[in-house]
């Protein structure tokens, strides 16, 4: 599945276009990993508890939205997009959206 944040895909042509799809995933912090972020905090520098966090939640979010895609008949999306959202105090939301479509060779 070729995933892209641009509206075409070099060397393809998009054949059919089959609409919206989208791969969510909710993640809350971890106690351990924010006592280490306040540590880190102190001294400065990258956070990795967090950046491992939001990582893995971007991962999830493109396979399912992957998934989506397959289950409509797609072999690529387009138009990709990222956004997210706080849910609650230490809970935020990681949301992928695309446009699935079909290509084929130019």
């Amino acid at each position: 599945m070729m995933i892209v944040t641009s509206s075409t895909i070099a060397n393809k042509r998009i054949v059919k276009t089959l609409g919206l799809v989208r791969g969510n995933t909710v993640r809350a912090r971890h106690i351990g990993r924010d006592i280490l972020a306040n540590l880190r905090n102190i001294v400065g520098g990258e956070v990795h508890e967090y950046a491992k966090l939001i990582a893995e939640a971007r991962e999830q979010s493109l396979d399912r939205m992957a998934a989506e895609a397959e289950e409509l008949g797609a072999n690529a999306v387009i138009t990709t997009r990222f956004t997210t959202s706080v849910l609650m105090g230490g809970a935020a939301e990681l949301l992928a959206i695309g446009t699935a479509v079909v290509v084929e060779d130019v």
